[in-house]
């Protein structure tokens, strides 16, 4: 029995973000009609050297896979010249249960969190916006802007923050046009990036907010997002994280990437533990606008959150994608069990 090995680069070879968003989007559809399985998170947090582990698994019947995901993140690495981010992808046949890959998951995970981000938010946000908020500029950021810069071209300008070092955000924003063209062949020349080292006044001029960080305290408040803005939510995939004020909910067109892992461990777990919101105020699943069950925006003055957790069938469905590419270019090891 014999099954594909793939390593970071071979997946780098094979994977554009084309076609990872249009997986990501069928994904959202196929779990819409009911064609997905989303199993338990499992998560840990480690004390000493500080850390943390997810495992995410599903299935999608659609597809004929199954599998899991398991994630870490030592940030005590980087001084010891290891990699902070690590993960593991395994792909199950569902008809036989016969192992299809096992593959590094690191860069599957940046590209499909990219792809539902920035889906997400052209789904919800006013056809007309042209101002993009990214809060975070570390590993994930490019990927959202590469995707946001694919599905909604009418962005002007992307305001860059980050809320720990705005150095950091200046550095990236005045290499971002030039990583987006060598990393995915965009040609940003006609979009303006900028730090935005007064987070209030920048999201005043903002149409559209990603958030990216590990916060765990909110960063947005209320008062700085206006009327008709669109939020993307990405950062919080684990109990405890927060990136914004839970207050912006109240009154929001809310969707989810999957309402009770949502409620349980997004940005909408604390919201509702505080008494702010519950699941009769989620309007529904970025899947059911995709599907047509369910309008995103209503009005042009709806401020529209979506919150993405991250659900395990983008990573299968972005991997069966990666080894299907692999196999026409004959890259990657067979391992034999």
């Amino acid at each position: 029995m014999k099954f594909l090995l793939l390593s970071r680069r071979d997946i780098e070879s094979v994977l554009d973000m084309k076609s990872t968003i249009e997986g990501v989007r069928e994904v959202y559809r196929l779990k819409s009609l009911g064609m997905t399985d989303v199993w338990p998170l499992i998560s840990h947090d480690f004390e000493n050297p500080r850390g943390v582990m997810d495992i995410k698994s599903g299935s999608v019947s659609g597809e004929n896979i199954h599998g899991l995901k398991m994630l870490n993140s030592f940030p005590g690495n980087e001084a010891q010249g290891l990699p902070v981010f690590t993960g593991m992808l395994m792909i199950f046949d569902s008809l036989t249960g016969i192992p299809q890959g096992v593959m590094d998951a690191s860069f599957i995970t940046c590209m499909r969190t990219g792809a539902a981000g920035a889906l997400g938010a052209s789904l919800l946000c006013r056809p007309e916006s042209e101002n993009l908020f990214l809060l975070g500029a570390g590993r994930q950021a490019l990927f959202q802007i590469a995707a946001s810069l694919m599905l909604m071209p009418n962005i002007k300008k992307v305001f860059i923050s980050d809320p720990l070092s705005c150095e950091n955000a200046r550095g990236f924003a005045a290499s971002c046009r030039e990583k987006l063209n060598k990393s995915f062949g965009i040609d940003a020349s006609d979009v303006l990036f900028e730090a935005a080292e007064d987070m209030e006044s920048a999201l005043a001029k903002s149409d559209i907010v990603i958030t990216v960080t590990p916060a765990r305290s909110p960063v947005i408040k209320k008062e700085w997002i206006k009327p008709g803005t669109h939020l993307s939510c990405i950062g919080a995939d684990m109990p405890g994280k927060e990136e914004i004020e839970p207050e912006i909910f109240t009154g929001a067109r809310i969707f989810t990437d999957d309402t009770p892992q949502c409620l349980r461990c997004g940005e909408l777990e604390l919201a509702a533990a505080k008494g702010i919101v519950s699941a009769k105020d989620i309007a529904g699943e970025i899947g059911d606008i995709i599907s047509g069950k369910n309008r995103g925006r209503l009005t042009s003055e709806d401020i529209t959150i979506f919150d993405a957790t991250g659900i395990a069938m983008l990573d299968l469905v972005t991997g069966k994608k990666a080894i299907e590419g692999a196999k026409k270019m004959g890259l990657g090891l067979y391992a034999e069990l």
